[in-house]
């Protein structure tokens, strides 16, 4: 998220503040963000002391959605705003000083996530139903990097691209009165589709086990039946541009089979890829 509100500098001085609100030693350096990110302490002491369990319920993400959608509105997407650098580096306000300040440094910026986390954890949940063209799609968006990039392997990353691809399929059946909107969408569902599908059929092809796919193959046959579901009172332009999605999920399946029959016949991993990942020579006849 490139937001003012959780730029580096921002984070550091934050950590600075927590420092001294838990009895470390003051830095003499203010910002301009001090008034805001006080309440931001108050919170992260809060959460030591009491350590809540957070629960975004359906009225909370209702009325966030609402209030975030009108301050983005309001004043715009980013703060263009700037501030200046405090003298004091995250290396100096995280390492310097003896061993007991450097962990109540430790600890600070460790509730500084925390309470970073009840935040974007409340902004994401309010953007979760945001489509292209909403204030808050960006942060939709950065939601998924952000678990793209704390996925713990290959496999997991393919399968959150399929996720998203099918996140996309529902913002395009949103956006079928706009045809660039939607073709746009199903672009991004077949970008998301084909890196998905290559992380998993890679995956397969290198253990020479055909698990992975079998989420390819789920994927593909719940998928091909909500895009099908696109052509339905569908102008000519957006027909065409549903069915060049369909011939994409088509040609993973085959894909997939021939990945799966390669592997049964115990051939040697495939040497070639393209953009679903994996070419597999075909089997020898009788084997």
């Amino acid at each position: 998220m490139d937001s003012d509100l959780f730029s580096r500098r921002r984070a550091v001085r934050f950590a600075q503040l927590l420092d001294e609100a838990n009895g470390g030693r003051r830095h003499h350096v203010r910002s301009r963000a001090d008034d805001q990110l006080t309440a931001l302490v108050a919170v992260g002491r809060r959460l030591v002391a009491e350590r809540p369990v957070v629960e975004v319920d359906a009225e909370f993400r209702a009325g966030l959605r609402a209030m975030l959608i009108a301050a983005a509105e309001r004043d715009g997407a980013a703060d263009p705003a700037t501030e200046a650098a405090p003298k004091a580096t995250a290396r100096g306000a995280l390492l310097g000083g003896v061993t007991a300040r450097r962990a109540r440094a430790r600890g600070a910026i460790l509730v500084g996530i925390a309470a970073g986390a009840v935040a974007v954890s409340g902004i994401s949940a309010a953007s979760e139903n945001a489509v292209p063209g909403d204030a808050l799609y960006g942060m939709k968006r950065s939601t998924e990097r952000a678990q793209l990039a704390l996925a713990s392997s290959d496999i997991s990353r393919g399968q959150l691209f399929l996720d998203f691809a099918r996140t996309r399929l529902d913002e395009a059946a949103t956006l079928r009165d706009d045809p660039t909107g939607f073709s746009a969408v199903l672009d991004d569902m077949d970008t998301d589709t084909r890196q998905g599908v290559r992380l998993l059929t890679t995956g397969a092809a290198q253990h020479a086990d055909p698990a992975a796919l079998d989420a390819v193959n789920t994927f593909v046959a719940g998928q091909r039946r909500a895009v099908g579901g696109l052509l339905d009172g569908a102008g000519s332009a957006e027909r065409d541009r549903t069915r060049q999605s369909l011939a994409l999920l088509d040609a993973i399946r085959r894909r997939s089979d021939a990945l799966r029959a390669s592997i049964a016949c115990a051939l040697p991993a495939p040497v070639g890829s393209d953009a679903l990942g994996p070419t597999p020579a075909a089997c020898p006849v009788g084997r």
